[in-house]
């Protein structure tokens, strides 16, 4: 395989240079399994493991090899196999709150250049959820795009697209109907040779779909969506690295029940960017928008001009990395508390010898 259609650039070229000079070979992390992932290479695909020796070093999950990375790897070509001994620096991640009340983050595709948030144009169509999803992109370091599918299925398509283009400001915003095949071409400018995009959405909103079209043949398996809420059953199980036609390379993702927010406040002002900018005129600094005189917010919403829904989305998630960042504090201040106490008491047992 040519590392070059596999995404590789002079940044992880950079970064490679020490190992190739100890003859490590690199690859790309295509499909990851409980213990094992399956990795593109110029030697072909291959099935490795991580070394011990990695393994006890990773600390949490983030430390270990996500679909799209970039690994060090040995590769014993004969059985087809690797060792994975290092994971190259990210140029983007898109990652998520863990599901549950572990504050952890969990990286759901590495190295990506542009972000396909895919939402369904049915029963199931959600403005606020794309809130959320465009949170996490601006996060990752790649480039958002709104892909709105099941253009068939919809009677409002101007009204859809105008609540979208409300919520969205600057992000490109593609309409499309991948079962009947219209609209994909416009996907293809963004899936170049080398340049990888990250398919991202909830079930049943044609991920998959969508990534056998741009394939031209069935890789992913396509289930219907459920009838009564639309709201889709999960097709894809794994995620996974795809190899297209055009050169470019495709990561579909399981759909996310669960959108839990892993991100910094700079995500969150450049999603409300309009909310922002009436912020920026209020009277007081710290303004809380709730009943401060010369609020420019509640001006805004009293007017018309700001939609209570986005308004009270905002508060929601902000709340929400609030919270996220508490518990990040509390996370480390243990961890520090945890890394004393490991220290003296190897103090005290060197001292005792």
């Amino acid at each position: 395989m040519n590392l070059d259609f596999l995404g590789w650039s002079e940044f992880f070229a950079h970064s490679f240079a020490t190992y190739d000079e100890q003859g490590f070979s690199v690859g790309r992390v295509a499909i990851e399994y409980r213990n094992t992932y399956i990795v593109y290479s110029e030697q072909g695909e291959l099935t490795a493991e991580i070394t011990g020796k990695l393994r006890h070093q990773a600390t949490q999950a983030q430390d270990f090899p996500a679909v799209g990375d970039w690994v060090v790897i040995q590769v014993r070509e004969s059985e087809g196999r690797a060792t994975i001994h290092g994971i190259l620096p990210r140029k983007s991640k898109f990652s998520r709150k863990t599901i549950g009340s572990k504050t952890a983050e969990q990286i759901v595709a590495a190295n990506v250049d542009t972000v396909f948030l895919v939402c369904g144009l049915d029963g199931d169509f959600n403005p606020r959820r794309i809130e959320r999803y465009l949170i996490l992109a601006w996060e990752s370091g790649a480039n958002p795009v709104i892909v709105l599918n099941k253009a068939d299925l919809c009677n409002s398509l101007e009204e859809s697209v105008f609540e979208v283009e409300a919520v969205a400001v600057g992000v490109p915003i593609l309409v499309l109907s991948a079962t009947t095949n219209q609209g994909l071409d416009a996907l293809k400018t963004y899936l170049q040779p080398g340049q990888t995009v990250a398919l991202l959405g909830s079930s049943g909103v044609g991920k998959s779909t969508i990534t056998n079209q741009l394939k031209e043949i069935a890789v992913q398996a396509v289930q219907p969506v459920r009838k009564g809420d639309d709201r889709g059953r999960h097709t894809t199980t794994n995620r996974e690295l795809i190899l297209l036609p055009t050169g470019g390379l495709i990561i579909d993702t399981p759909g996310m029940r669960e959108i839990q927010i892993w991100a910094g406040d700079e995500s969150l002002q450049e999603t409300f960017a309009d909310i922002e900018a009436l912020a920026a005129e209020c009277r007081f600094r710290n303004c809380q928008h709730n009943c401060e005189p010369g609020c420019a917010v509640q001006q805004a919403l009293l007017e018309g001009e700001l939609d209570d829904s986005r308004f009270l989305s905002y508060q929601k998630l902000q709340k929400e990395l609030n919270y996220l960042v508490r518990k990040q504090d509390q996370r480390a201040q243990l961890a520090e508390k945890e890394r004393w106490k490991k220290i003296h008491k190897a103090l005290r047992h060197h001292n005792k010898g």
